[in-house]
C-alpha cells in the first residue's frame, strides 16, 4: 500500500467493526462513547478558538503599530472570513464522508502553524495573506463536530447535547480573551499568536487520540435504533452522494433560509467578536484589559444562552427551533440599541449588556445549524452546517470592510446601526421557520 492509499484511508470514514451483542456492554460502551465524544468535541474546537480569536484581541496593538486604518484592518477581517467561508462548505461536503478524528486534528494543527508564522509579521499584505491561509485551515473545525453530534445523539435529543457542544465556541472564545489581554499586555502582541499556537500543536495529537467515528466503527448499533427512534427507510440501501446533495441541500428550500437567516446573525456575532475591544477603546474610554473583560463575558454567557436555546427548542417547542430563535433576535436588537446610550468608561455596565449580547446571539447561531441539520437529515448535516457556514461567513466577510468603513465614515454608532439592522432581518426570516419541524423528529416514534 502506498503512502498515498494509506493517508486517503485513514482520512476517510472508518469501516463498521464487528457488532456488540451484548445489550449490557452496548449500554456501558455507548454512555462511555458519547461522554468521550461530547468532551472531545467541545475542547477541540474550543482550542480552534485559540488560534482565530486571538485577532480581535491583538488588533488594537497591531494597528497602532503599524499605523493601519479601520478601513484597511477591515479587509484582513473580510478577506480571512470568505476564505473561512468556502472552507467551511467545501469542509463540510468533505465531512460527510471523512474520519471526523483527522479532519478535525489535522485542521487544527495546521492553523496552529500558521499562527506561529503570523506572530513574526509585518505588513498589511502579509497580514491578509497570513490569516486568510488560517481561515482556511479553521474551515476544517465545525463539519466534524457536526458529523460525531448527528451520529452519536438521536433527533430527539440533539438540540441539548449540541448546546452544550456549542459552548466550545464561548470556552474558547473567553479563555483567549482573558489570555490575550494578559499576554498583549505584559509581552507584546506577538506573544498572543506565539503561545496559543504551542498549547493548539499539543492539543490536535490530543484530538486525534480521543475522537473516533460513528458508533457502527465502534461496533455499536446506530443511535436511532439503540434509542428506539428508527423508522422505515434508516436502513434503506445506500444513495450516491451526488443524489443526496441535491435532495437535501440544493432543493431543500428551508436549509437555504436558515443559511439566509445566518447571514445577518453573523454580522452581528462576529462584528462584536472582531470589534469589541476597538469600540470599547475608542468609543467608549476603556482601557484593553476592560475592554478585554467585556469580550470575555460576552463568550461565557454564550455558553448558557445555547444551551437554553437548545432545551427549550426541544423540550418546550418539541423541535421548533424557529420560535425560539426570533424570541433571541428581537431581544438582541433591544441590547444592541442600549450600547448607544451606554455611559463612558464604566466596565460592570457594559459587562452586563455584553453578557445579554452574548447569550442572545449564540442561541440563534446555534439554532440555524441544528435546524439545518434537521432538515437535510443525518446523511447530510455537514454539508448543510457547511452552507450555513458559508453564508454566515460571507456575512462575516461583509461586516468586516463594512464596520471598518462606518466606523470611519460615521462613527461607531454608524456600525452599531448595521448590526441591529441585521439581528431584525435574521429574525424576519426565521420567523418563517415558526412552525417547521424536522420529519426526522415528527415521523419518529418517541423513542426511550
Amino acid at each position: 500500500m502506498s503512502l498515498f492509499t494509506a493517508i486517503a484511508a485513514k482520512l476517510g470514514t472508518q469501516p463498521a467493526a464487528t457488532p456488540i451483542s451484548d445489550k449490557a456492554e452496548v449500554d456501558r460502551r455507548y454512555r462511555y462513547w458519547r461522554v468521550r465524544v461530547l468532551y472531545s468535541t467541545v475542547a477541540g474546537y474550543a482550542l480552534f478558538y485559540f488560534v482565530r480569536a486571538n485577532l480581535p484581541i491583538a488588533t488594537p496593538a497591531i494597528t497602532r503599530e503599524f499605523h493601519f486604518s479601520n478601513t484597511q484592518w477591515g479587509l484582513v477581517v473580510s478577506v480571512a472570513t470568505i476564505v473561512y467561508a468556502f472552507s467551511k462548505f467545501l469542509s463540510g461536503v468533505v465531512g460527510d464522508r471523512a474520519n471526523p478524528r483527522y479532519l478535525l486534528g489535522l485542521g487544527l494543527l495546521l492553523s496552529a502553524c500558521v499562527n506561529l508564522f503570523f506572530g513574526f509579521g509585518a505588513g498589511l499584505g502579509f497580514f491578509i495573506t497570513l490569516w486568510a491561509v488560517n481561515n482556511a485551515f479553521q474551515g476544517t473545525g465545525v463539519p466534524p463536530c457536526v458529523r460525531l453530534l448527528t451520529y452519536w445523539f438521536s433527533p430527539r435529543e440533539i438540540g441539548r447535547a449540541w448546546g452544550i457542544w456549542n459552548a466550545s465556541h464561548q470556552i474558547g472564545g473567553a479563555l483567549i480573551f482573558l489570555a490575550g489581554g494578559f499576554l498583549v499586555s505584559h509581552f507584546g502582541w506577538r506573544s498572543a499568536f506565539w503561545v496559543p499556537a504551542l498549547v493548539c500543536v499539543a492539543g490536535s495529537f490530543w484530538i486525534m487520540n480521543r475522537l473516533t467515528d460513528s458508533p457502527e466503527s465502534v461496533g455499536l448499533l446506530a443511535v436511532e435504533v439503540y434509542k428506539g427512534e428508527a423508522r422505515e427507510g434508516d436502513a434503506a440501501p445506500p444513495i450516491p452522494f451526488r443524489a443526496i446533495f441535491a435532495t437535501h441541500i440544493l432543493w431543500n428550500g428551508w436549509v437555504w433560509v436558515v443559511s439566509a437567516a445566518n447571514f445577518f446573525i453573523y454580522v452581528v456575532r462576529i462584528g462584536i467578536l472582531t470589534w469589541a475591544p476597538k469600540y470599547l477603546i475608542e468609543a467608549k474610554g476603556f482601557t484593553l484589559q476592560g475592554a478585554s473583560f467585556a469580550g470575555a463575558s460576552f463568550e461565557i454567557a454564550g455558553i448558557f444562552g445555547a444551551i437554553a436555546a437548545g432545551w427549550l427548542s426541544d423540550t418546550v417547542f418539541r423541535g421548533r427551533r424557529g420560535p425560539v430563535s426570533v424570541a433571541y433576535l428581537l431581544l438582541l436588537a433591544v441590547f444592541l440599541l442600549a450600547l448607544f446610550h451606554a455611559p463612558q468608561g464604566k466596565v460592570p455596565t457594559m459587562c452586563l449588556i455584553f453578557t445579554a449580547l452574548g447569550f442572545l446571539v449564540y442561541g440563534p447561531q446555534m439554532l440555524v445549524a441544528v435546524a439545518a441539520a434537521d432538515f437535510a437529515t443525518k446523511v447530510a448535516s455537514s454539508s448543510a452546517v457547511g452552507l450555513t457556514g458559508l453564508f454566515g461567513y460571507i456575512g462575516a466577510s461583509f461586516c468586516g470592510l463594512a464596520t471598518g468603513i462606518l466606523a470611519d465614515r460615521f462613527g461607531w454608532n454608524g456600525a452599531l446601526w448595521l448590526y441591529v439592522g441585521s439581528a431584525v432581518a435574521g429574525c424576519l426570516l426565521l420567523a418563517t421557520t415558526w412552525n417547521k419541524v424536522s420529519p426526522a423528529i415528527r415521523d419518529r416514534p418517541a423513542g426511550r
